[in-house]
């Protein structure tokens, strides 16, 4: 009686369907087990997908440095002193930090009521003034025209990037490149209109409402010399970011005249870290999720597990007529398993197909929100690889389900089965 006999497994069908109510209910923890399992794990990862997902467009493993009061009095300055990062300390870690493959300032304009204006329409925007390297950290969608470039910076031309909140506002949302704003006073053509890949992680501002300027052309017009207000460093893949943050900071004391033991001076902001403790967040989530539904089909398995006994009661003297009529202890076995592996597999896939129907459902109703604000729950789903790990843990657990009536089936003696009453 080999696998794909039908006769046998119409046999098993069979003896499932003769009591319905019993073989339902015992169907029914399983079922709940795997569609527990499911939904947990989907709404896991929608809610990483909604986390995460605000930092698309942004390189992750990023440091930002700013600058506060000195900590500590050094080489005759005295404790609580200001202090600005320049130019030199980028082009120093440039020379002298080997796992940063990118250094660049930033540099804010003036904040000011009305500081945006085309013709008789104004706006109160962000100013940032930004080198080409800040767009490969934070990588906006170019709607039109380009980004700031090298020739901008080294002329200190007077041009600007936009946002598109800034272009709808002050343009209706036509193309502006080639036209000429005026920003704190100054007019600049605009080059390029940008929006942002995510609302979530936010530097200096809203990327839909702002202006960027190059920032040497910033540092000339607010006459601050080279003064730099913020600065980022982004790692390469294989260096410590930590190991970084340890090489930038002493770099940033030793040409500020900074004490090296200073624990106030120099700020820092380290995205990278955020970002791994998310990652270790939701693993932690998945693994809690896997037992928590583990757990469930487990009680689930235990309840086929002691149907099957109290089945194998009842066909006490059937199965000792098949071992007096020769039936070899394999089929026995096979008999009993096959039958608890049906009903494990049946009710699983049937709660598993429910759940990930309801995920496409909620997916459909969050994908037909309008768009905008903060998201925090996004596309709920569960990949193939869980799909196919839940149904390989269906079948192995309606196997163990029938292991121990399997096993309890082959105890019986003929003899004693027949006697049976």
């Amino acid at each position: 009686m080999g696998l794909f006999d039908i006769d046998r497994w119409v046999e098993i069908w069979a003896t499932i369907t003769r009591n319905k109510i019993r073989s339902l209910l015992t169907c029914l923890g399983v079922f709940w087990g795997i569609l527990m399992l499911v939904l947990l794990l989907g709404s896991g990862k929608g809610m990483k997908n909604g986390i995460l997902g605000g930092t698309e467009g942004y390189a992750t493993n990023s440091v930002f440095f700013l600058t506060d009061r000195t900590g500590e009095s050094y080489k005759g300055f005295n404790k609580g002193r200001s202090w600005n990062m320049r130019n030199r300390d980028i082009e120093s870690i440039h020379r002298n930090v080997p796992g940063a493959l990118l250094a660049s300032g930033i540099v804010s304009g003036r904040q000011s009521d009305k500081n945006v204006v085309y013709g008789q329409i104004t706006g109160t925007y962000s100013v940032t003034g930004v080198a080409p390297e800040y767009f490969v950290m934070q990588q906006p969608n170019l709607i039109h025209g380009r980004l700031v470039n090298d020739i901008d910076m080294r002329d200190r031309r007077k041009v600007c990037v936009i946002g598109d909140e800034v272009n709808r506002t002050l343009f209706r949302n036509e193309n502006s490149c080639g036209k000429y704003i005026r920003v704190n006073g100054m007019y600049y053509q605009i080059v390029g209109i940008v929006s942002a890949k995510s609302s979530g992680v936010q530097i200096n501002g809203r990327v839909s409402e702002s202006v960027y300027l190059p920032f040497a052309t910033l540092q000339q017009t607010n006459n601050q010399g080279d003064v730099i207000h913020l600065l980022f460093v982004t790692g390469r893949p294989g260096y410590r970011i930590e190991r970084i943050i340890d090489d930038v900071t002493a770099i940033l004391k030793a040409q500020n005249e900074i004490s090296p033991t200073d624990p106030q001076a120099v700020r820092v902001v380290n995205l990278a870290a955020m970002f791994g403790t998310f990652e270790m967040l939701f693993t932690s989530i998945d693994i809690l999720v896997w037992l928590v539904g583990m757990g469930t089909l487990l009680a689930g398995v235990i309840g086929i597990s002691n149907i099957m006994m109290v089945t194998v009661k009842e066909r006490t003297r059937e199965i000792g007529v098949r071992r007096a009529l020769g039936a070899k202890p394999f089929n026995i076995i096979s008999q009993v398993m096959s039958e608890s592996l049906l009903l494990t597999v049946l009710a699983g896939l049937a709660g598993l197909s429910l759940g990930v129907f309801i995920l496409d459902v909620v997916d459909r109703i969050l994908s037909a929100q309008p768009a905008g604000g903060d998201i925090f729950f996004t596309h709920p789903e569960v990949s193939i690889g869980t799909a196919v790990a839940a149904t390989v843990v269906l079948l192995v657990s309606g196997l163990l389900a029938g292991l121990i009536p399997a096993w309890r089936a082959m105890q019986i003696k003929a003899i004693d089965a027949i006697r049976d009453e």
